[in-house]
């Protein structure tokens, strides 16, 4: 009994033993996974720390996640580091960096693998998938990244750096159809001031006046440039852009070589060609493509055809060893040119159709009336766009626009009244309706006329008093009141049928930006009047010149309008039907007897040497009936025997002697002669 006893408490015992074995077991292993989380943890949050530096480019904090050792056997202080990461980071402009693909492997209890991949953006394009490696050292109950070069680009080493050539793409210039530069790159000279290269003498403003004098610049604003806060003794401190040839040696002034853009014709293509100039906050947030200190177009064709000039910039990233040998390429990207691009503009006939306006507000237009190429495209009055480019003066800009005649405005893009001219679109459309015959005569007395009462107190008017009125006298004496009469008895629908057959509402394919041709603000007339207006080219008919040229093609290709082109590369000419050839031809004669004819409006322009067709036109611009108002001038006239030109010129305000046709005469024969020789 007491044996039984006596093993049974034995038993108990050697179960005590056993449980207090496990549970000692069981509460270590619990401590070791409890010391294992925390050092995962730490390790964990070391590593996101050094991702989030990177990512947000916070470099002053990498002290805090750093193992020491590591950068100050590699010869670096954390100064050292911070710089480098900064330096590189920042002066190169690396942007979006972003890590992926984060992992740890253990080595030992005190080391862990660490990998990730960064991708980022460069100025050259995107990075993706750059492997970085290091380990992970646990120091002082913590854990802290092992740093080397290699963690800032791999493969870089020991005092290894990163150097960025940019390679900027040169913009592409605009030729003529000869390849005559319209818009070019130029070598100029920069005229600045170096503080510490001026002579003593400056203190009395002797040599700030000889400066002033020289290139222009008032005396205050040499100061101001002077003045500004970046202004260092040995700085060059930029002046003014002057051509090389006027370099001339200034004491003070020194000068640099720069290659900026140059518009040869200067006033006479400015609204066309446009000009070049520094991007601008609102340039910045429109486009995200541009950077600060782009060049890009600001007007004109400039503009309209930047992305094809500019091109794409280039560059190379590269490792270089401390002494700046080549070790390793990062990045690169190849610079691409902008095109040169070519247009059907003559370089001749742009400056003499400018200079034969003489100044007056207007515009011409001279045009292949077979291929629709554009060999003119001139407004006046206008702007030298080499001073836009180049950096305008307040002055100079003020002048351009507080002058009444507008020199920004590109009248050849504007939409216009076509007046008398139009009468060749109304003749076209009622032969070819059968309405008007070339013989048949309307008899018309006075020189005002009205359908009946309903038109109140509102009358058509007339130049010349005829009486039997047939469409080729109405084509000579330019009669309102026989096409206001043809108009009506077409009617509404037979008209705007005709009208429609032309490229009203129709957005051309120019890299211009003009409104399309409008013939009425409504749908519809709902007026007599105004159908009669109409036809003699009044109205609420917008048409700019360009499009004017466009629609007369019809005269000089069997009835065909030619739509216009400015590209030489445009490929086939585009046509569409709009009169019948037969009309076409009988148009062409008239409006060769409106020079021929001594009673005829264009009769000015008659040379027994060539043969030439022409439509005078004014548009009278009064706010009620019965007063005198502005008037604008235009002309049409083309080459008959061998179609060569086909040219639309308007002028604004027209006054005795500086109608269309009296400034264009000389030029017209000009025009004859250059063809000749070509």
């Amino acid at each position: 009994m007491r044996s039984r006893v006596k093993s049974k408490k034995a038993r108990v015992k050697t179960y005590s033993i056993v449980l207090l074995i496990i549970l000692a077991g069981v509460g270590g292993f619990g401590l070791f996974l409890m010391i294992h989380s925390n050092d995962t943890r730490q390790m964990k949050e070391t590593a996101n720390n050094f991702i989030d530096i990177l990512e947000n480019k916070e470099y002053e904090k990498l002290g805090s996640v750093l193992e020491k050792q590591s950068y100050t056997s590699a010869d670096y202080t954390l100064e050292d580091v911070i710089d480098k990461y900064d330096a590189i980071f920042n002066g190169v402009d690396i942007d979006n960096i972003q890590a992926s693909k984060i992992k740890f492997e253990k080595v030992n209890d005190k080391k862990l693998e660490f990998s990730f991949r960064l991708n980022f953006t460069t100025p050259l394009g995107s990075l993706e998938n750059l492997e970085y490696h290091t380990q992970m050292i646990k120091t002082d109950d913590d854990y802290k990244v092992k740093w080397d070069p290699s963690l800032i680009f791999p493969g870089m080493e020991g005092k290894d750096k990163v150097v960025f050539h940019y390679w900027k793409a040169e913009r592409g210039e605009i030729t003529d159809h000869l390849g005559n530069g319209l818009a070019i790159n130029e070598e100029f000279k920069e005229a600045g001031i170096v503080p510490k290269d001026l002579p003593q003498e400056s203190k009395n403003e002797k040599s700030f006046q000889e400066i002033s004098q020289q290139f222009n610049i008032p005396v205050k604003e040499i100061h101001q440039k002077l003045n500004q806060g970046w202004v260092d003794d040995d700085l060059f401190v930029p002046l003014k852009i002057i051509e090389s040839d006027e370099a001339k040696v200034i004491p003070g002034i020194s000068y640099r070589n720069v290659k900026l853009r140059y518009y040869p014709l200067k006033e006479a293509a400015a609204h066309l060609i446009g000009y070049v100039g520094k991007v601008t906050k609102e340039d910045l947030d429109r486009n995200p493509h541009f950077s600060e200190g782009d060049i890009i177009g600001k007007a004109g064709l400039e503009r309209a055809l930047d992305k094809e000039l500019r091109g794409k910039d280039g560059g190379e990233i590269l490792i270089v060893d401390e002494n700046g040998e080549k070790k390793q390429e990062i990045q690169t990207l190849e610079k691409m040119d902008g095109k040169t691009i070519k247009l059907t503009i003559d370089n001749y006939i742009q400056v003499e159709a400018f200079k034969h306006l003489k100044g007056k507000p207007g515009a011409t237009v001279v045009m292949d009336p077979k291929e629709g190429g554009l060999y003119a495209v001139v407004s006046s009055p206008s702007f030298d766009p080499n001073k836009m480019a180049q950096g305008i003066s307040q002055q100079d800009y003020d002048k351009y626009t507080n002058d009444e005649n507008k020199p920004f405005i590109s009248r050849f893009a504007t939409g216009y009244a076509p007046g008398s001219t139009f009468k060749t679109i109304t003749s076209s459309i009622g032969l070819d309706a059968k309405v008007t015959y070339p013989n048949k005569v309307r008899k018309i007395n006075g020189l005002s006329w009205k359908k009946d009462k309903t038109w109140g107190g509102y009358s058509v008017t007339r130049v010349s008093d005829v009486q039997n009125v047939d469409m080729r006298k109405a084509l000579i004496y330019s009669d309102n009141i026989y096409f206001a009469q043809e108009a009506i008895e077409m009617g509404e629908k037979t008209f705007k049928n005709g009208l429609n057959q032309f490229i009203f509402g129709e957005k051309l394919d120019l890299p211009i930006a003009m409104k399309p041709a409008q013939i009425s603000n409504q749908p519809t007339f709902n007026s007599e009047i105004l159908l009669a207006d109409t036809a003699y080219g009044q109205g609420e008919l917008l048409i700019s010149p360009i499009q004017q040229a466009s629609m007369y093609s019809v005269f000089q290709n069997a009835g065909k309008v030619v739509y216009p082109r400015l590209l030489d590369d445009q490929g086939k000419r585009k046509t569409k039907s709009a009169i019948t050839s037969s009309t076409a031809n009988e148009m062409k004669d008239r409006l060769e007897e409106v020079v021929s004819d001594p009673n005829g409006t264009a009769h000015l322009l008659y040379n027994h040497q060539f043969r030439l067709a022409a439509k005078t036109g004014t548009a009278e611009l009064k706010m009620q009936q019965g007063e005198k108002g502005d008037e604008n001038s235009f002309l049409l006239a083309f080459d008959v025997e061998n179609d060569h030109f086909l040219l639309l010129s308007l002028v604004e305000h027209y006054s005795p002697g500086s109608s269309a046709t009296q400034l264009n005469k000389s030029f017209i024969e000009e025009l004859y002669e250059y063809f000749q020789m070509r």
